[in-house]
């Protein structure tokens, strides 16, 4: 682990990318592999949340596109969030925009359109895996 993965608090964070275009979950592990993320790449939502389910320990970050078959991105942010009720969680999307989760009882952290700047992905899985760190180590020393 290098130094600067370690400043970051990012390295050997696990990321979750669940979308049904291959091209997509590719890009997405070439964007977050580099800066230090173990990536699991899905391209059906429910084999994701099964993972999700048996992941010890779960994913820092759940990215996943919005319209995907028979599961939608924000029914499997639901799903992980009633698992994982912290779990952190980024909603992509080229068709929709965050109207569409503006009524929902469980909702992202994050919001990003398609198409999204390589840097815009990175920032927010960094982000949010910082936030989901600094949530476990409260967490944890809660119950020292």
């Amino acid at each position: 682990m290098n130094q600067r993965q370690n400043s970051r608090g990012d390295a050997s964070s696990l990321v979750f990318v669940v979308d049904d275009e291959p091209m997509l979950l590719e890009m997405a592990a070439a964007i977050l592999q580099p800066a230090g993320f173990q990536v699991r790449v899905f391209g059906e939502p429910r084999q994701a949340l099964a993972e999700f389910a048996a992941a010890q320990p779960p994913p820092a970050v759940l990215v996943t596109d919005y319209a995907m078959g028979d599961m939608s991105g924000l029914d499997l942010i639901r799903e992980c969030k009633r698992l994982q009720p912290r779990q952190k969680t980024i909603l992509l999307s080229g068709t929709v925009d965050e109207s569409i989760f503006a009524n929902a009882p469980v909702k992202p952290d994050r919001f990003l359109a398609k198409p999204y700047q390589i840097g815009r992905l990175l920032e927010m899985v960094q982000t949010l895996a910082r936030e989901h760190a600094a949530a476990e180590g409260k967490a944890e020393s809660s119950r020292l």
